[in-house]
């Protein structure tokens, strides 16, 4: 299948491309020591430059798959599909079925979802100030992340992907992000989600909420800067999310993700919020429910919904429309944990710290939430 007009091999000396290649890397190098954050359009000078052809090439043909033979139902959710291509590389999907038919039962077509990770416009990076190693890309529309992963993780979300689909056909509305496909190429693991942040214009302040103390400060970007900056619980001290009558379908639902977060023993997850004001024409506005059975909304803890694209992450209030979700799912209580933890109870006495218990890190997110809206 010809790759995207963008990314077309030109005819260049193995000395020209290592050339290039150490000029990129030098660039980026270069930029993450300035520790400029934000996003950075993926161009030819771009490092990942090739690397996100190939993806654009390997996932329109993995879609294309999808499209053509549309699984029945949820598929096989272990299935394995390697495709190798003329430009000297191989991509192998996971799960592909089962995330077809996830998609389906969001609601996203496979050809909206095929353009948009194969369009001809650039992938983005973002850069932010997480300690994570993980490279964060998002397509040019901004509506889907893809973030590298360990093998451990892959494995890890694969093991418990019925699971996963289960609790949000149960809880339709779930403030979990959306995992939409698990691919591998030229050594890394890739996790294709729906962004939480979507669609971004107008938000004012982005935060990555854990409900603790330790390492949860961020130096805010300067006044008038474009930079993006993800703050942290201490800087969210002093603010409040004003929900209204919706307070009481948050708290529920946060209760629900996080009981099920602790049934797969994982911790130190995130809830992502964000703030924008809210368009005159925006504030009580009719809301509307995705289906209209009584029961299944009772059942289910489905709520109003604001009626505009991608409105799973957004919650109206009075004057803001809030953005909120919960990522980062593959952290396990594991041995290594539990050790972490004694540690860090000897290093940071009298202060609170993401790693401990699943149990007690669910019930402090759900506290704060609980004490931080209204």
């Amino acid at each position: 299948m010809p790759a995207p007009s963008n990314c077309t091999d030109a005819p260049e000396s193995t000395m020209g491309r290592r050339s290039l290649t150490l000029k990129r890397r030098f660039l980026w190098k270069l930029r993450q020591k300035w520790k400029l954050l934000g996003l950075f359009e993926i161009n030819e000078e771009h490092e990942f430059y090739d690397l996100t052809c190939m993806l654009k090439v390997g996932l329109r043909a993995a879609i294309q798959e999808a499209i053509d033979n549309p699984p029945p139902s949820a598929g096989d959710q272990s299935k394995l599909l390697t495709d190798k291509y003329e430009r000297g590389f191989e991509m192998r999907t996971y799960g592909g079925p089962a995330f077809a038919h996830f998609r389906h039962s969001l609601g996203i077509s496979e050809k909206e979802y095929q353009l948009s990770l194969s369009s001809q416009s650039s992938y983005l990076q973002f850069i932010s100030n997480s300690k994570s190693k993980a490279d964060f890309f998002l397509t040019n529309n901004k509506r889907f992340f893809l973030k590298t992963q360990s093998k451990r993780e892959i494995r890890f979300l694969l093991s418990n992907l019925p699971k996963y689909i289960q609790h949000l056909e149960r809880y339709p509305h779930s403030l979990l992000v959306r995992f939409l496909g698990k691919n591998h190429l030229r050594h890394k693991y890739f996790i294709i989600m729906h962004s939480v942040f979507y669609p971004d214009e107008r938000i004012l302040e982005r935060y990555d909420i854990k409900g603790c103390q330790v390492n949860r400060w961020t130096e805010p970007a300067p006044e008038g800067s474009q930079v993006i900056v993800v703050l942290k619980d201490l800087n969210f001290e002093g603010k409040s999310i004003q929900l209204g009558q919706q307070r009481s379908w948050l708290l529920r639902q946060v209760q629900l993700d996080t009981q099920f977060l602790k049934e797969l023993n994982v911790l130190d997850y995130s809830l992502l919020v964000a703030f924008q004001p809210l368009h005159a024409d925006e504030k009580g506005q009719n809301l509307s429910f995705s289906d209209t059975d009584l029961a299944h909304i009772l059942a289910q803890n489905r709520r109003l919904l604001p009626r505009c694209k991608s409105p799973l992450h957004l919650l109206d209030g009075p004057e803001f429309r809030y953005f909120m979700g919960i990522i980062d799912l593959f952290t396990v209580y594991s041995f290594r944990k539990r050790l972490e933890h004694l540690w860090k109870c000897i290093r940071y006495r009298h202060q609170t710290f993401s790693t401990v218990s699943p149990s007690d890190y669910a019930r402090r997110l759900c506290q704060w939430v609980e004490s931080h809206t209204v």
